[in-house]
Protein backbone atom coordinates (compact mmCIF):
# COMPACT_ATOMS: atom_id res chain seq x y z
CA UNK A 1 0.00 0.00 0.00
CA UNK A 2 1.49 3.02 -1.05
CA UNK A 3 1.20 6.35 0.85
CA UNK A 4 0.15 8.89 -1.51
CA UNK A 5 -3.75 8.63 -2.72
CA UNK A 6 -4.42 7.42 -6.00
CA UNK A 7 -6.32 10.18 -7.15
CA UNK A 8 -2.86 11.99 -7.18
CA UNK A 9 -2.20 10.29 -10.23
CA UNK A 10 -4.88 11.49 -12.15
CA UNK A 11 -3.54 15.10 -12.29
CA UNK A 12 -0.34 17.17 -12.80
CA UNK A 13 1.04 19.82 -10.50
CA UNK A 14 0.38 23.05 -12.32
CA UNK A 15 2.02 24.10 -14.92
CA UNK A 16 1.74 27.76 -14.78
CA UNK A 17 2.67 27.46 -11.37
CA UNK A 18 5.77 25.15 -11.96
CA UNK A 19 7.00 27.87 -14.78
CA UNK A 20 7.12 30.57 -12.16
CA UNK A 21 8.86 28.88 -10.00
CA UNK A 22 11.32 27.82 -11.73
CA UNK A 23 12.01 31.28 -13.31
CA UNK A 24 12.29 32.24 -9.51
CA UNK A 25 14.68 29.85 -8.98
CA UNK A 26 16.70 30.73 -11.86
CA UNK A 27 16.95 34.70 -10.25
CA UNK A 28 17.71 33.59 -7.09
CA UNK A 29 21.07 32.31 -8.47
CA UNK A 30 21.99 35.29 -9.98
CA UNK A 31 20.40 34.80 -13.91
CA UNK A 32 18.60 37.71 -15.53
CA UNK A 33 15.18 35.91 -15.46
CA UNK A 34 12.14 38.10 -17.04
CA UNK A 35 9.09 36.41 -16.14
CA UNK A 36 6.06 36.71 -18.15
CA UNK A 37 4.43 33.68 -16.59
CA UNK A 38 1.87 34.98 -13.89
CA UNK A 39 -1.31 36.26 -14.25
CA UNK A 40 -1.20 39.12 -11.71
CA UNK A 41 -1.02 42.69 -12.62
CA UNK A 42 2.02 44.41 -11.55
CA UNK A 43 -0.57 47.45 -10.17
CA UNK A 44 -0.53 47.52 -6.08
CA UNK A 45 -3.60 47.04 -4.26
CA UNK A 46 -5.46 50.69 -4.43
CA UNK A 47 -4.78 52.17 -1.32
CA UNK A 48 -8.96 52.97 -0.36
CA UNK A 49 -9.28 48.94 -0.71
CA UNK A 50 -5.86 48.84 1.79
CA UNK A 51 -7.51 51.28 4.01
CA UNK A 52 -10.74 49.24 4.94
CA UNK A 53 -8.31 46.19 5.75
CA UNK A 54 -6.30 48.29 8.18
CA UNK A 55 -9.53 49.93 9.46
CA UNK A 56 -10.86 46.02 9.58
CA UNK A 57 -8.01 45.40 12.09
CA UNK A 58 -7.86 48.38 13.99
CA UNK A 59 -11.82 47.50 14.65
CA UNK A 60 -10.79 44.24 15.80
CA UNK A 61 -12.64 42.37 12.77
CA UNK A 62 -9.90 39.31 12.96
CA UNK A 63 -12.07 36.69 14.30
CA UNK A 64 -13.61 34.25 12.84
CA UNK A 65 -16.39 34.88 9.87
CA UNK A 66 -18.92 32.71 7.93
CA UNK A 67 -17.15 30.72 4.89
CA UNK A 68 -20.01 32.14 2.59
CA UNK A 69 -19.07 35.52 3.16
CA UNK A 70 -19.79 38.23 6.07
CA UNK A 71 -23.50 39.89 5.23
CA UNK A 72 -21.92 43.17 4.39
CA UNK A 73 -19.94 40.94 1.49
CA UNK A 74 -22.46 38.91 0.24
CA UNK A 75 -25.18 42.16 0.17
CA UNK A 76 -22.20 44.09 -1.76
CA UNK A 77 -21.69 40.73 -4.19
CA UNK A 78 -25.48 40.56 -4.52
CA UNK A 79 -25.42 44.31 -5.53
CA UNK A 80 -22.80 43.43 -7.91
CA UNK A 81 -24.38 40.88 -10.06
CA UNK A 82 -27.46 42.94 -10.31
CA UNK A 83 -25.96 45.88 -11.27
CA UNK A 84 -23.11 44.15 -13.74
CA UNK A 85 -24.71 41.42 -15.06
CA UNK A 86 -28.41 41.94 -14.37
CA UNK A 87 -28.99 39.07 -12.42
CA UNK A 88 -30.79 38.60 -9.38
CA UNK A 89 -28.92 36.19 -6.71
CA UNK A 90 -30.86 35.67 -3.65
CA UNK A 91 -28.21 36.14 -0.75
CA UNK A 92 -28.43 32.19 0.02
CA UNK A 93 -27.45 31.63 -4.12
CA UNK A 94 -23.97 33.20 -3.24
CA UNK A 95 -21.12 32.01 -1.25
CA UNK A 96 -17.34 33.43 -0.99
CA UNK A 97 -14.34 31.04 -1.63
CA UNK A 98 -10.28 31.44 -1.53
CA UNK A 99 -9.70 32.90 -4.73
CA UNK A 100 -12.02 31.54 -8.12
CA UNK A 101 -9.81 27.75 -8.26
CA UNK A 102 -11.38 26.83 -4.86
CA UNK A 103 -14.96 27.88 -5.92
CA UNK A 104 -14.27 26.06 -8.88
CA UNK A 105 -12.93 22.83 -7.32
CA UNK A 106 -15.55 23.35 -4.34
CA UNK A 107 -18.14 23.10 -7.21
CA UNK A 108 -16.72 19.99 -9.18
CA UNK A 109 -16.09 18.53 -5.91
CA UNK A 110 -19.90 19.09 -4.65
CA UNK A 111 -21.44 17.70 -7.88
CA UNK A 112 -19.23 15.38 -10.08
CA UNK A 113 -19.77 12.10 -9.78
CA UNK A 114 -17.31 9.89 -10.89
CA UNK A 115 -17.65 9.40 -14.99
CA UNK A 116 -19.62 12.39 -15.16
CA UNK A 117 -18.22 14.73 -18.22
CA UNK A 118 -17.26 18.47 -18.17
CA UNK A 119 -16.87 19.87 -21.52
CA UNK A 120 -13.74 22.46 -21.74
CA UNK A 121 -12.91 24.13 -24.60
CA UNK A 122 -9.28 24.22 -24.86
CA UNK A 123 -7.21 26.70 -24.89
CA UNK A 124 -8.48 26.58 -20.94
CA UNK A 125 -7.06 27.46 -18.03
CA UNK A 126 -4.30 24.73 -16.91
CA UNK A 127 -6.68 24.07 -13.58
CA UNK A 128 -10.11 22.91 -15.03
CA UNK A 129 -9.36 19.54 -16.31
CA UNK A 130 -7.57 18.65 -13.19
CA UNK A 131 -10.26 19.58 -10.69
CA UNK A 132 -12.22 18.24 -12.87
CA UNK A 133 -10.01 14.83 -12.68
CA UNK A 134 -9.96 15.38 -8.52
CA UNK A 135 -13.52 14.99 -8.37
CA UNK A 136 -13.23 11.86 -10.51
CA UNK A 137 -14.92 13.46 -13.72
CA UNK A 138 -13.59 13.20 -17.25
CA UNK A 139 -12.55 16.13 -18.97
CA UNK A 140 -13.95 16.29 -22.49
CA UNK A 141 -11.75 18.61 -24.42
CA UNK A 142 -12.86 20.29 -27.19
CA UNK A 143 -10.10 22.27 -29.47
CA UNK A 144 -10.98 25.36 -30.54
CA UNK A 145 -9.49 26.61 -33.16
CA UNK A 146 -7.44 30.12 -33.94
CA UNK A 147 -9.87 30.51 -37.15
CA UNK A 148 -12.50 30.73 -34.74
CA UNK A 149 -10.50 33.05 -32.02
CA UNK A 150 -10.25 29.74 -29.57
CA UNK A 151 -13.77 30.15 -28.72
CA UNK A 152 -16.53 27.19 -28.82
CA UNK A 153 -18.95 27.07 -31.32
CA UNK A 154 -23.06 26.13 -30.98
CA UNK A 155 -21.84 22.94 -33.60
CA UNK A 156 -18.92 22.05 -31.59
CA UNK A 157 -20.93 22.02 -28.06
CA UNK A 158 -23.98 20.34 -29.49
CA UNK A 159 -21.38 17.28 -31.02
CA UNK A 160 -19.91 16.86 -27.33
CA UNK A 161 -22.86 16.59 -25.33
CA UNK A 162 -23.78 13.32 -24.04
CA UNK A 163 -25.47 11.52 -21.50
CA UNK A 164 -23.08 11.65 -19.38
CA UNK A 165 -22.13 15.60 -19.62
CA UNK A 166 -22.76 17.21 -16.17
CA UNK A 167 -21.45 20.52 -17.04
CA UNK A 168 -19.75 23.26 -19.62
CA UNK A 169 -17.05 25.67 -18.48
CA UNK A 170 -16.57 28.69 -20.35
CA UNK A 171 -14.09 31.45 -19.74
CA UNK A 172 -14.35 35.15 -20.86
CA UNK A 173 -12.74 36.93 -21.35
CA UNK A 174 -10.66 33.80 -21.72
CA UNK A 175 -7.06 32.94 -20.19
CA UNK A 176 -5.11 32.40 -22.34
CA UNK A 177 -5.88 34.32 -25.54
CA UNK A 178 -7.70 37.14 -24.19
CA UNK A 179 -10.96 36.52 -26.81
CA UNK A 180 -14.25 37.14 -25.51
CA UNK A 181 -17.65 35.54 -26.00
CA UNK A 182 -19.92 38.60 -27.51
CA UNK A 183 -23.58 38.55 -26.78
CA UNK A 184 -24.68 36.91 -29.86
CA UNK A 185 -21.86 34.04 -29.26
CA UNK A 186 -23.67 32.99 -26.05
CA UNK A 187 -27.19 32.97 -27.09
CA UNK A 188 -26.49 30.51 -30.14
CA UNK A 189 -24.23 28.07 -27.03
CA UNK A 190 -27.42 29.09 -25.38
CA UNK A 191 -29.81 27.59 -27.94
CA UNK A 192 -28.09 24.01 -27.40
CA UNK A 193 -27.82 24.34 -23.47
CA UNK A 194 -31.67 24.73 -23.56
CA UNK A 195 -32.33 21.46 -25.47
CA UNK A 196 -30.37 19.78 -22.97
CA UNK A 197 -31.81 20.40 -19.40
CA UNK A 198 -29.37 18.51 -17.35
CA UNK A 199 -26.22 20.01 -18.22
CA UNK A 200 -24.72 22.73 -15.61
CA UNK A 201 -22.89 25.55 -16.96
CA UNK A 202 -19.98 27.36 -15.43
CA UNK A 203 -19.21 30.79 -16.37
CA UNK A 204 -16.16 32.04 -15.39
CA UNK A 205 -15.71 35.54 -15.70
CA UNK A 206 -12.92 36.80 -13.84
CA UNK A 207 -11.56 39.12 -16.17
CA UNK A 208 -15.14 40.18 -16.54
CA UNK A 209 -14.01 44.20 -16.26
CA UNK A 210 -10.16 43.92 -18.26
CA UNK A 211 -11.98 44.19 -21.74
CA UNK A 212 -10.70 46.88 -24.40
CA UNK A 213 -11.45 48.48 -27.83
CA UNK A 214 -15.30 49.48 -26.23
CA UNK A 215 -16.57 45.68 -26.15
CA UNK A 216 -19.32 45.09 -23.85
CA UNK A 217 -19.39 41.70 -22.03
CA UNK A 218 -21.71 39.71 -21.33
CA UNK A 219 -21.97 36.49 -19.21
CA UNK A 220 -24.87 33.55 -19.89
CA UNK A 221 -27.00 33.67 -17.23
CA UNK A 222 -27.77 37.55 -18.41
CA UNK A 223 -28.23 36.52 -22.05
CA UNK A 224 -30.19 33.73 -21.49
CA UNK A 225 -32.11 34.25 -18.12
CA UNK A 226 -33.83 30.97 -18.23
CA UNK A 227 -30.92 29.65 -17.89
CA UNK A 228 -29.85 30.98 -14.54
CA UNK A 229 -30.58 28.28 -12.19
CA UNK A 230 -28.14 25.98 -14.20
CA UNK A 231 -25.23 28.34 -14.13
CA UNK A 232 -22.62 29.43 -11.77
CA UNK A 233 -21.02 32.54 -12.36
CA UNK A 234 -17.88 33.03 -10.98
CA UNK A 235 -15.78 36.11 -10.12
CA UNK A 236 -13.63 37.66 -8.18
CA UNK A 237 -11.23 40.82 -7.06
CA UNK A 238 -7.98 39.16 -7.84
CA UNK A 239 -7.88 40.61 -11.21
CA UNK A 240 -9.90 43.66 -11.35
CA UNK A 241 -8.56 45.30 -8.00
CA UNK A 242 -5.08 43.68 -8.02
CA UNK A 243 -6.09 41.75 -5.13
CA UNK A 244 -4.12 38.12 -6.23
CA UNK A 245 -2.37 37.84 -2.91
CA UNK A 246 -5.65 38.81 -0.82
CA UNK A 247 -7.49 35.26 -1.99
CA UNK A 248 -11.35 35.71 -2.39
CA UNK A 249 -13.55 34.10 -5.36
CA UNK A 250 -17.43 34.63 -5.05
CA UNK A 251 -19.87 33.26 -7.20
CA UNK A 252 -23.58 33.14 -7.34
CA UNK A 253 -25.71 29.73 -8.38
CA UNK A 254 -28.83 27.76 -7.63
CA UNK A 255 -29.22 27.43 -3.83
CA UNK A 256 -28.95 23.78 -3.59
CA UNK A 257 -25.35 24.13 -5.78
CA UNK A 258 -24.48 26.79 -3.08
CA UNK A 259 -25.61 24.64 -0.10
CA UNK A 260 -23.61 21.71 -0.97
CA UNK A 261 -20.39 23.82 -1.91
CA UNK A 262 -20.90 25.31 1.52
CA UNK A 263 -20.72 21.96 2.84
CA UNK A 264 -17.52 21.17 1.60
CA UNK A 265 -16.04 24.40 2.42
CA UNK A 266 -17.30 24.09 5.73
CA UNK A 267 -14.97 20.84 6.33
CA UNK A 268 -11.71 21.98 4.26
CA UNK A 269 -10.82 25.75 4.66
CA UNK A 270 -14.08 27.19 5.89
CA UNK A 271 -13.47 30.75 4.69
CA UNK A 272 -11.05 33.38 3.56
CA UNK A 273 -9.57 35.75 5.63
CA UNK A 274 -11.75 38.28 7.85
CA UNK A 275 -9.60 41.28 6.42
CA UNK A 276 -9.92 40.25 3.28
CA UNK A 277 -13.63 39.86 3.11
CA UNK A 278 -13.84 43.51 4.65
CA UNK A 279 -11.54 44.77 2.11
CA UNK A 280 -13.20 43.02 -1.07
CA UNK A 281 -16.60 45.18 0.54
CA UNK A 282 -14.65 48.17 -0.59
CA UNK A 283 -13.57 47.04 -3.88
CA UNK A 284 -16.70 46.25 -4.79
CA UNK A 285 -18.42 49.70 -3.71
CA UNK A 286 -15.84 51.92 -4.06
CA UNK A 287 -14.65 53.82 -6.39
CA UNK A 288 -14.11 51.85 -9.66
CA UNK A 289 -12.45 54.90 -11.78
CA UNK A 290 -8.98 52.93 -11.32
CA UNK A 291 -9.60 50.12 -13.49
CA UNK A 292 -10.18 51.86 -16.84
CA UNK A 293 -7.00 53.36 -16.44
CA UNK A 294 -5.42 49.59 -15.46
CA UNK A 295 -6.63 49.06 -18.80
CA UNK A 296 -5.25 51.86 -20.91
CA UNK A 297 -1.80 50.99 -20.00
CA UNK A 298 -2.59 47.35 -20.40
CA UNK A 299 -4.20 48.40 -24.07
CA UNK A 300 -0.49 50.46 -24.59
CA UNK A 301 1.37 47.21 -23.52
CA UNK A 302 -0.79 44.82 -25.88
CA UNK A 303 -0.39 46.45 -28.93
CA UNK A 304 3.70 46.74 -28.35
CA UNK A 305 3.55 43.37 -27.70
CA UNK A 306 1.40 42.32 -30.42
CA UNK A 307 3.52 44.54 -32.88
CA UNK A 308 6.90 43.32 -31.82
CA UNK A 309 6.10 39.70 -31.94
CA UNK A 310 4.44 39.73 -35.49
CA UNK A 311 7.84 41.32 -36.44
CA UNK A 312 9.21 38.20 -35.47
CA UNK A 313 9.98 35.36 -38.41
CA UNK A 314 7.87 32.28 -37.29
CA UNK A 315 5.69 33.84 -34.42
CA UNK A 316 2.19 35.32 -35.54
CA UNK A 317 -0.04 36.66 -32.42
CA UNK A 318 -3.47 38.20 -32.79
CA UNK A 319 -4.99 41.32 -31.02
CA UNK A 320 -6.06 40.17 -27.74
CA UNK A 321 -10.09 42.08 -26.63
CA UNK A 322 -9.33 41.38 -22.77
CA UNK A 323 -7.72 39.89 -19.98
CA UNK A 324 -4.11 40.41 -20.02
CA UNK A 325 -2.14 37.54 -22.40
CA UNK A 326 -1.16 37.19 -25.93
CA UNK A 327 -1.13 33.41 -26.98
CA UNK A 328 0.64 33.53 -30.35
CA UNK A 329 1.25 30.49 -32.71
CA UNK A 330 4.90 28.99 -32.77
CA UNK A 331 4.70 26.71 -35.85
CA UNK A 332 6.87 28.73 -38.12
CA UNK A 333 9.49 27.91 -35.39
CA UNK A 334 9.08 24.00 -34.74
CA UNK A 335 10.86 21.75 -36.76
CA UNK A 336 14.03 24.41 -36.49
CA UNK A 337 16.98 23.72 -34.54
CA UNK A 338 19.73 25.50 -32.02
CA UNK A 339 22.71 26.22 -32.66
CA UNK A 340 23.90 23.18 -30.04
CA UNK A 341 22.19 21.40 -32.77
CA UNK A 342 18.47 20.35 -30.68
CA UNK A 343 15.64 20.36 -32.41
CA UNK A 344 12.66 22.69 -31.15
CA UNK A 345 10.01 19.83 -31.45
CA UNK A 346 7.09 21.53 -29.75
CA UNK A 347 6.22 24.68 -28.31
CA UNK A 348 7.52 23.49 -24.50
CA UNK A 349 10.52 22.84 -26.38
CA UNK A 350 10.36 26.57 -27.70
CA UNK A 351 9.63 27.74 -23.97
CA UNK A 352 12.55 25.67 -22.25
CA UNK A 353 14.43 27.59 -25.27
CA UNK A 354 13.55 31.25 -24.88
CA UNK A 355 14.03 30.68 -21.17
CA UNK A 356 17.26 29.19 -20.92
CA UNK A 357 19.38 30.93 -24.37
CA UNK A 358 17.60 34.55 -23.44
CA UNK A 359 16.08 34.30 -19.63
CA UNK A 360 12.77 34.70 -21.01
CA UNK A 361 10.02 32.87 -19.06
CA UNK A 362 6.10 32.20 -20.78
CA UNK A 363 4.30 28.97 -20.62
CA UNK A 364 3.71 26.36 -23.41
CA UNK A 365 0.24 25.84 -25.16
CA UNK A 366 0.38 22.80 -24.54
CA UNK A 367 -0.17 23.25 -20.55
CA UNK A 368 -3.57 24.83 -22.05
CA UNK A 369 -4.64 22.09 -24.01
CA UNK A 370 -3.25 23.75 -27.55
CA UNK A 371 -0.34 23.65 -29.60
CA UNK A 372 1.54 24.96 -30.62
CA UNK A 373 0.93 28.45 -29.03
CA UNK A 374 2.91 30.12 -25.97
CA UNK A 375 1.33 32.25 -23.37
CA UNK A 376 2.84 35.85 -22.05
CA UNK A 377 1.72 37.99 -19.67
CA UNK A 378 1.80 41.82 -20.39
CA UNK A 379 0.61 42.51 -16.87
CA UNK A 380 4.34 44.09 -16.73
CA UNK A 381 6.67 47.17 -17.68
CA UNK A 382 6.83 48.28 -20.40
CA UNK A 383 10.51 48.39 -20.24
CA UNK A 384 10.39 44.25 -19.36
CA UNK A 385 7.84 44.11 -21.89
CA UNK A 386 9.89 45.42 -24.96
CA UNK A 387 13.25 43.64 -23.55
CA UNK A 388 11.46 40.34 -23.29
CA UNK A 389 10.31 40.87 -27.15
CA UNK A 390 14.15 41.66 -28.16
CA UNK A 391 15.49 38.91 -26.34
CA UNK A 392 12.82 36.18 -27.98
CA UNK A 393 13.76 37.80 -31.50
CA UNK A 394 17.34 37.39 -30.89
CA UNK A 395 16.51 33.78 -29.81
CA UNK A 396 14.48 33.42 -32.95
CA UNK A 397 17.02 34.57 -35.02
CA UNK A 398 19.51 32.01 -34.14
CA UNK A 399 17.34 29.37 -34.86
CA UNK A 400 18.61 27.39 -38.12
Amino acid sequence: MGIIADRLNRIKPSMTVGINVKANALRAEGKDVLVLAAGEPDFDTPKNIRDAANKAMEEGQTRYVPGKGTPALQKAIQEKFLKDNNIKYELDEIMVGVGGKHIIYNAMMATVNPGDEVIIPAPFWVSYPDIVLLAEGIPVIVECSQEQNFKITAKQLEENISTKTKWLMLNSPSNPTGFIYSKEELKELAKVLLKHPDVLIMSDDIYEKIIYDGLQFSTLASVEPSLKNRCLTLNGVSKSYCMTGWRLGYCGASKDIISAMNKIQSQSTTSTSSITMAASVEALKGPQNFIEIHNQSFIKRRDMVVDLLNEIEGISCLTPEGAFYVYPSCDGIIGKSTTNGNEIKNDEDFMNYLLESEGVAGVHGAAFGLSPYFRLSYATSDEILKEACIRIKRACDKLK
